[in-house]
């Protein structure tokens, strides 16, 4: 899991698991698998950070150096 920001600057933590993509057009749009749709305050480029670190964790992958 992961925390990210709502653009009224409400944090709220999403399960990695459920993203099914995100979109950039120029907020932060991120689809779940429960069809629900989220906006967040962070780029792109963040989320999927936030996720690599996150699996990197969880799953103990190595990290890239």
């Amino acid at each position: 899991m992961i925390k990210l920001t709502r653009l009224n600057g409400e944090e709220f933590i999403v399960n990695v698991d459920l993203i099914q993509f995100i979109e950039s057009r120029p907020d932060t749009y991120i689809s779940l698998t429960t069809n629900d749709r989220l906006i967040v305050k962070e780029s792109t480029e963040e989320v999927v950070k936030r996720c690599i670190a996150y699996a990197q964790v969880v799953r103990t992958l190595p990290r890239a150096g």
